[in-house]
């Protein structure tokens, strides 16, 4: 985990809903909870740019829907600063589905562009994505 940033905002609250910018079938997503997490109490759960996550595809394939699934947080509209200053923010929320803990890939291919920080953590995401910002 050298040189990952891991003061991301956190600004994908439980229950929100996101893009799903993979060819697995899904379209919309609903986050559930977050894993890894060492909550604080009374703090609500959120998730942030890189952070394993799992979902409930809302909108997308018959076979997808209404399953639960893990999935990895790689745009996010809240804006958060990097190490040298510079703060990132992308138009919408949007993850791609994984198949285990260490992030292969369901779909073949990306659509959109990923963040730095979750191309960096997740090597699997880092090769198949296009374009990494």
């Amino acid at each position: 985990m050298k040189g990952i940033s891991s003061r991301v905002t956190r600004g994908l609250p439980t229950e929100s809903k996101m893009n799903c910018i993979d060819n697995s079938g899904a379209k919309i997503v609903q986050l559930i909870s977050v894993l890894n997490l060492g909550g604080v109490a009374r703090r609500y759960p959120s998730a942030g740019v890189g952070d394993m996550i799992n979902v409930t595809v809302r909108r997308g394939t018959p076979e997808r829907r209404r399953q639960v699934f893990r999935a990895v947080v790689v745009r996010q509209k809240r804006a958060y600063a990097r190490a040298d200053g510079t703060r990132v923010q992308f138009e919408d929320n949007a993850c791609v589905l994984v198949s285990n803990e260490r992030g292969e890939l369901i779909g073949t291919d990306i659509k959109g562009p990923v963040s730095r920080e979750s191309a960096e953590r997740w090597p699997r995401i880092a090769a198949t994505a296009k374009q990494i910002v």
